[in-house]
């Protein structure tokens, strides 16, 4: 599988997206070397707005391709639903439930078996959750140094309305559907729909 090895925070400002959304702190100015081209294009925007939600969620062409797919067969707004389904996967989960400082290590935490769902062991990040599954830390990683760390920080990511945390016991519970209101950052999804509808 291909690896994005762009380094995040310079990906972030061609993007237009804070670097907060991909779980970094550090800031970067708004536009170093120079003035950019004003004005874009429509077709830019609309590949401006696949580009951010792949970069922030780490999908490739192909799967994010069949996520618009899926979409598109199943009931409902287009674009909501394909954000719902980025917004299910497994690593994104373990990212919004605090139990990984960014997506990136989240995807890394998933690939190495240290979470469960509903009780069985699951590495593959682009599992989809669904209301009513729980998601957990290991029996064995729960001894880890860095899930000991997060169950003693004081520094607790709020999650979002649509999980809930037990920071105690390291175990989060999708409640519900997530909604483009619960989205960390902005995003026009009808330019991505025009895109793939062209």
């Amino acid at each position: 599988m291909a690896k994005n090895m762009q380094p995040v925070l310079k990906r972030c400002r061609t993007l237009g997206v804070s670097p907060a959304a991909m779980g970094y702190s550090k800031t970067s100015n708004k536009n170093p070397g120079g003035q950019r081209r004003a004005k874009k294009s429509e077709y830019a925007a609309q590949l401006t707005e696949k580009q951010k939600v792949k970069f922030v969620y780490g999908i490739q062409e192909k799967q994010f391709r069949n996520y618009y797919d899926k979409a598109t067969r199943a009931e409902g707004n287009t674009g909501e639903v394909l954000l719902t389904f980025v917004e299910r996967r497994l690593d994104n989960v373990v990212y919004r439930l605090g139990f990984a400082n960014s997506r990136r290590q989240a995807r890394q935490l998933v690939n190495h078996g240290h979470f469960t769902v509903n009780g069985n062991r699951v590495n593959i990040p682009s599992f989809l959750v669904k209301p009513g599954d729980v998601v957990a830390v290991c029996e064995k990683s729960v001894s880890n140094a860095f899930f000991k760390g997060l169950k003693e920080a004081d520094a607790f990511v709020a999650a979002p309305k649509w999980l809930d945390r037990d920071k105690n016991n390291l175990v989060g519970k999708v409640l519900a559907m997530p909604t483009q209101a619960d989205i960390d950052f902005e995003i026009a999804v009808h330019l991505i729909v025009e895109l793939y509808s062209r």
